[in-house]
């Protein structure tokens, strides 16, 4: 028994030629139809697929040459194969036959065993280009599904990188000199644990969610999310000429960004959270780390840690950079004002400066702070104590809080703190009764000249806490 091999129309205007050929064509296993002339083969091929036609070149009115000018218009020749048919002292039809896309040729009188391996030949290859084009096509899908997939944990230049460049997946490295951005929730270790984890969960998603949405048209590649922080690189895996100019504009719109999160926090009766940022500029080790089994793209070197030193002196809403990223950035940046600080790690002091906005096309610019300190009629007794790298320090100070805002407050003590410390204080209330739950602040600057003491910028505060300072601020 026969097998279907594929459907293909025979086009001659000789009818003995035309039956013939389909009659033994139809014997190997064939579906031939036929066609008298050009003009009737053109209906056909409207009306119904075919594999193949076979296609005489001398025909009156539409020759096989015009046919197939009219067909190359609409077919490839991968698509729809034609096998030209003519005499043998025509060798200038074979040329123009192959010029207007003609797969191949027999001439006149056919030979049928030649033009039966023809035929085969061509729906082979008809057949092997078929399914080339039907994995390429699963291959596209697969490819989708990973940069979608993957997409979640990395971003797009990341996953093309892996996938496109070549030993995208090997493991190392190069130096290069990149800006780096890392954003951290203050306080909301502390807030995590007086909620239900549910309520952490949409609050942290939430959070995470929008910061992603502004972070993208700023071409930013997220590295990683550290529980409430984000570490954000501009520069890797694709270096521009603007990396610290982005970067800033980012932190800056992404301050701003929380003006929607908190609200809907609040109409979700949750409490509102803060975010400091840290951005620096300098030269780390970018690339593929890890082992064969697990590896991660990612960044290495001091600058990293530098980074996190940057992002460590900010209080909720604060916007700090280093010397490097103001240089970098250029002169679109707005700062107010710019501090020396000693980093952990380093020898040489790290001067920071304050962004305020972003001038250029698109302005942007964080809301001006207003805080008002209260004086205390009667100054209140605090404990404090000072965290080191989130550990509580052996020692606990007594001072006075003499002066209150809802965002910090003025404390005078006799024991030294330094600038940047964060503190856990414990307050006391007017009777001497200590009042329940702790408070965590970060000493930003001095009293002035003849008082001893500090200003402390409040980063974590309990509601309970924060109950009583509006009511001391209201009173």
């Amino acid at each position: 028994m026969t097998t279907h091999q594929g459907t293909l129309l025979v086009v001659d205007d000789n009818a003995l030629n035309r039956d013939m050929l389909a009659r033994r064509l139809a014997r190997r296993g064939y579906t031939v139809t036929v066609a008298a002339d050009g003009q009737q083969a053109l209906q056909l091929l409207e009306a119904q697929r075919f594999d193949l036609l076979l296609l005489d070149v001398m025909m009156p009115g539409l020759s096989g040459l015009d046919v197939l000018r009219l067909l190359r218009q609409r077919y490839a020749a991968a698509e729809l194969p034609v096998i030209m048919a003519t005499a043998k002292d025509q060798s200038s039809d074979i040329v123009t036959a192959l010029q207007l896309g003609a797969n191949d040729y027999v001439t006149k009188p056919l030979d049928f065993p030649v033009v039966l391996a023809r035929i085969e030949t061509q729906l082979a290859l008809r057949r092997a280009m078929a399914e080339v084009q039907r994995l390429a096509a699963q291959l596209e899908q697969r490819n989708r599904f990973i940069r979608q997939t993957f997409g979640r944990y990395l971003t797009d230049e990341v996953v093309a990188s892996l996938l496109d460049a070549p030993g995208g997946l090997q493991l190392g490295g190069e130096r290069r000199t990149i800006t780096m951005l890392m954003a951290d929730l203050r306080g909301f270790t502390v807030l995590a644990e007086r909620l239900a984890p549910e309520q952490v969960v949409a609050m942290l998603n939430r959070y995470l969610g929008t910061m992603v949405e502004v972070i993208t048209p700023y071409q930013g590649t997220i590295d990683e999310f550290i529980g409430d922080a984000i570490f954000v690189l501009f520069g890797a895996p694709v270096w521009r000429a603007d990396d610290a100019r982005r970067a800033v504009a980012c932190a800056v719109a992404m301050q701003l960004a929380m003006a929607s999160v908190n609200a809907r926090n609040r109409a979700e009766g949750l409490p509102a959270v803060a975010m400091g940022i840290g951005v620096h500029t300098g030269e780390v080790v970018v690339g593929n780390i890890g082992s064969p089994k697990r590896a991660k793209y990612g960044v290495v070197g001091s600058h990293v840690n530098l980074t996190s030193r940057v992002q460590a002196h900010t209080v909720g809403g604060q916007i700090l950079i280093s010397a490097a990223t103001r240089h970098a950035a250029g002169p679109h940046v707005i700062t107010a004002g710019c501090w020396q600080v000693d980093a952990k790690g380093f020898t040489q002091p790290l001067t920071l400066y304050e962004v305020r906005g972003m001038r250029g096309e698109d302005p942007l610019f964080l809301p001006a702070e207003q805080e008002v300190l209260v004086p205390l009629p009667r100054p209140l007794l605090v404990h404090y104590t000072l965290l080191e790298e989130d550990r509580l320090g052996t020692a606990t100070c007594t001072g006075r809080l003499v002066a209150l805002s809802q965002q910090g407050g003025e404390i005078c003590s006799e024991s030294p703190v330094a600038l940047w410390s964060n503190l856990k204080i414990r307050l006391t209330g007017a009777n001497g009764e200590e009042l329940p739950g702790d408070l965590y602040a970060k000493v930003l600057r001095y009293l002035p000249q003849g008082e001893a003491g500090f200003y402390a910028r409040f980063t974590a505060v309990p509601p309970e806490v924060a109950a009583c300072l509006q009511r001391l601020c209201g009173a």
